[in-house]
């Protein structure tokens, strides 16, 4: 989804607790049907490439080859390490409970970590007309989106950055 799509808004805080949330939800099956069925342990991982090497068609070409946003704007989060935290707790354990509980919490505590090195180049401030915000923030002012109202545009106000004062529930 949109919390995905964008730099600016692959965030400190909301970002990283809805996209593994999202995220984990078809791995976990695939992998489910793969061990139950077969006894592979790989089902989260491969499903992962597969989903990464579809999500890089779809930003390459509808992002770049029809609007021109560059890559570096709108590229997939890392999934991969989280899906092979998970698939080897699931070797590891033989138990879809213990998967469930201890794979899917892996999952998420290395979500972040593995992505820290692609997401911090854009986390560095800069200060752009008397404003200080990060240089992701500075690429959402510069390449704006039709589809977005302006309120999203409002960078650091409160705790959710994107809706004013409050906090969406």
């Amino acid at each position: 989804g949109d919390w995905d799509f964008w730099t600016d808004w692959k965030d400190r805080r909301l970002w990283v607790t809805v996209v593994p949330i999202v995220a984990v939800t078809f791995p976990a099956a695939v992998q489910a049907c793969l061990w139950g069925r077969y006894r592979l342990p790989w089902g989260a991982t491969v499903c992962v490439l597969g989903l990464l090497f579809g999500e890089w068609i779809n930003r390459y070409f509808n992002f770049w080859g029809w609007t021109y946003f560059p890559v570096n704007f709108v590229f997939p989060s890392q999934l991969i390490p989280s899906a092979i935290v998970l698939d080897v707790v699931l070797l590891l354990s033989n138990s879809f409970t213990f998967t469930a509980v201890a794979g899917a919490m892996g999952w998420g505590l290395i979500f972040y970590p593995s992505n820290w090195p692609v997401i911090a180049p854009l986390h560095v401030p800069v200060e752009y007309n008397g404003m200080m915000m990060t240089l992701a923030d500075l690429q959402g002012y510069h390449y704006v989106r039709t589809g977005t109202p302006e309120y999203i545009r409002m960078v650091e106000k409160g705790t959710l950055r994107t809706f004013g004062k409050d906090v969406a529930p």
